[in-house]
């Protein structure tokens, strides 16, 4: 019988990190998985970074990343070369992940071909097309595309079968950043970044801020850094680490108000273990991200959340994530009540985790050997129990 080829695509940071359990769980099975790495290399320091932390080696590097690129660039480039791509290796299946233009696009170009897809981190929802954007729709197209769903949690496997998904092709694995964080995050850790060797927070009360969403650019991020501001002028016993995007955009309003503020260190993006070590000694994480809302309830760090929406509803009902929205005083009042009422922080500092328990990439991998007839195992669907 001949081995399985299993293609997985993407393209960000943050889907590689998600992407990577998965890759070394597909490793495990060399008598009957021929897994296949492909990037599009749309981030491409950021990528690099992941791949070497997880020590993941590239079949495929469509390395399209160009200044001041565009939604229309990168759904462009990554087209044509996915399309040689596919015609040349002729995967039987091709994974994807999560929401980025990558996945889509990745998706698309394999519907093209008529290879089946499978989509990791399926089913999450806000059903407002403009939040988060682009990635809402990203997902929801993808959705329509995949043949396979890998639904993080009964949440999002509800919004499937919702959208008329047939319930055989959903499967409930847990989210694959618990894994990933189960990897990285350790007591005696080392940073790499220089300004975080001597780790300048000791004795003072950490704050870790992390904002780049398009939602957010322009004067919402200027609004949510005003309010931070204020926070870090207010309590002398707070320091602010604010790992900066590097679109110019994002940055540009950062600097704009952040600049040369006592007690704030504004750095660019760090390593995915850097970060998620750094915000683990966090008092609690201020962000805008997507796949944080996962990992900070997984390590008990409280998250006050920069937007309106979110597609994760699951850590908002466990108390671990609150929604503040993006103004200066929601963000002011928010981390103020943290900072000065010890137990509401502490009730929202249980490390309460409804999205995974660190098996994901194995229920993965066995129900893609389940069904295409390489295996018989029956893997129990991920059930959170609070």
């Amino acid at each position: 019988m001949k081995r399985l080829k299993v293609m997985s695509v993407f393209g960000v940071r943050p889907e590689a990190v998600k992407m990577a359990p998965v890759i070394k769980e597909l490793e495990k099975h060399p008598g009957s998985i021929e897994s296949i790495v492909t990037v599009t290399g749309q981030h491409r320091e950021m990528l690099d970074q992941v791949l070497q932390l997880f020590n993941i080696k590239t079949d495929y590097d469509l390395n399209i990343m160009q200044e001041k690129q565009t939604l229309t660039d990168i759904i462009e480039r990554s087209l044509r070369g996915l399309e040689r791509v596919y015609r040349e290796v002729e995967p039987d299946i091709v994974l994807v992940h999560g929401d980025p233009s990558t996945s889509f696009v990745a998706a698309l170009a394999a519907f093209y071909q008529k290879i089946s897809i499978g989509h990791v981190e399926a089913g999450l929802r806000t059903y407002n097309k403009y939040f988060p954007f682009p990635e809402e729709i990203n997902r929801r197209l993808t959705g329509v595309l995949a043949d396979l769903h890998f639904a993080p949690t009964a949440d999002s496997k509800q919004n499937l079968l919702n959208e008329g998904v047939a319930e055989e092709k959903i499967f409930v694995t847990g989210n694959t950043a618990i894994d990933a964080i189960m990897h990285t995050v350790k007591p005696d850790y080392q940073y790499h970044t220089p300004s975080l060797i001597s780790k300048p927070w000791r004795g003072k009360r950490l704050i870790v801020m992390e904002v780049h969403r398009r939602e957010n650019w322009g004067e919402p991020i200027k609004q949510i850094c005003a309010g931070i501001k204020q926070i870090i002028e207010e309590f002398e016993d707070t320091i602010l680490v604010f790992p900066v995007h590097l679109n110019p955009v994002v940055k540009e309003a950062v600097h704009s108000v952040l600049a040369k503020q006592e007690r704030v260190l504004l750095i660019d993006p760090l390593s995915a273990d850097d970060y998620q070590n750094l915000f683990s000694e966090a008092v609690l994480l201020l962000s805008d991200s997507g796949g944080v809302q996962e990992e900070a309830p997984a390590l008990g760090i409280p998250m006050l959340l920069t937007r309106n929406v979110t597609e994760r509803p699951e850590a908002i009902r466990a108390g671990t994530v609150k929604l503040i929205g993006n103004t200066k005083e929601g963000v002011y009042q928010s981390v103020k009540e943290l900072l000065t009422n010890e137990q509401a922080r502490k009730a929202m500092a249980r490390a309460v985790n409804p999205y995974g328990d660190g098996r994901a990439a194995y229920r993965i991998v066995n129900a893609l050997l389940n069904h295409f007839n390489y295996s018989d195992q029956v893997v129990d669907e991920w059930k959170f129990i609070d």
